[in-house]
């Protein structure tokens, strides 16, 4: 039988991955006591360090996550767990505990983190969160948002201030966002779009040159 190197606080690190997509969720611990609880009910089970005590993923916010596969690595110290998630992860309600930019240009990440973020507010609103304000208020504030920042961009750029139209344009994306997620419309489907609209354009282009 395998035996877990555990630390010398009895501890092991455990990375959680979504089962369908691969995605790293977050970064937990376990000792011997939650890994058999894991094990046993096959919903992930985890030690908190700064409450010292065991925790279940989901007890308090329904977004249980249920073990898919278990595997440890080459020294015997650290576990990587693919699970079927109920809801998000974070409890900022992100899908992932891993949503911050430190290297590295990855605008796609960035804009589908976000994304995530906003929709995590949706389905668990969170108290004092201006997004999930705007969800409480409905499609016509929402609406009435997207107006406004779309006038503010207008004028930024009118006054060829290229500060305060980048500002503007930021949040006028976090507004679409959000109306996006209020009509559940998909990234990526916004993404197909585009690329639907670069092969007509390519099309058009070598049409003209014949």
């Amino acid at each position: 039988m395998t035996k877990l190197k555990f630390d010398d606080q009895g501890l092991i690190p455990v990375i959680v991955q979504d089962a369908e997509t691969n995605e790293v969720l977050t970064l937990a611990y376990m000792n011997q006591e939650s890994y058999e609880l894991t094990l046993k009910d096959q919903l992930m089970t985890f030690y908190s360090r700064s409450r010292k005590e065991l925790w279940r993923k989901g007890e308090t916010s329904g977004n249980y996550q249920h073990l898919v596969s278990l595997k440890l690595d080459c020294d015997q110290d650290a576990l990587v767990a693919k699970v079927k998630k109920d809801g998000p992860a974070c409890h900022t309600g992100a899908e992932s505990c891993f949503n911050e930019v430190l290297y590295g240009d990855d605008q796609k990440a960035t804009i589908d983190a976000l994304y995530e973020l906003i929709k995590g507010r949706k389905e668990t609103p969170q108290e004092g969160s201006y997004t999930s304000y705007l969800f409480d208020k409905g499609v016509e504030k929402i609406l009435k948002k997207v107006g406004e920042e779309s006038t503010e961009v207008v004028i930024g750029a009118m006054k060829d201030d290229r500060t305060e139209t980048v500002f503007e344009i930021s949040d006028l994306a976090y507004h679409v966002l959000v109306l996006m997620v209020e009509l559940g419309i998909d990234l990526t489907e916004v993404r197909q779009e585009l690329a639907n609209r670069h092969v007509v354009d390519k099309k058009v282009k070598q049409e003209r040159m014949q």
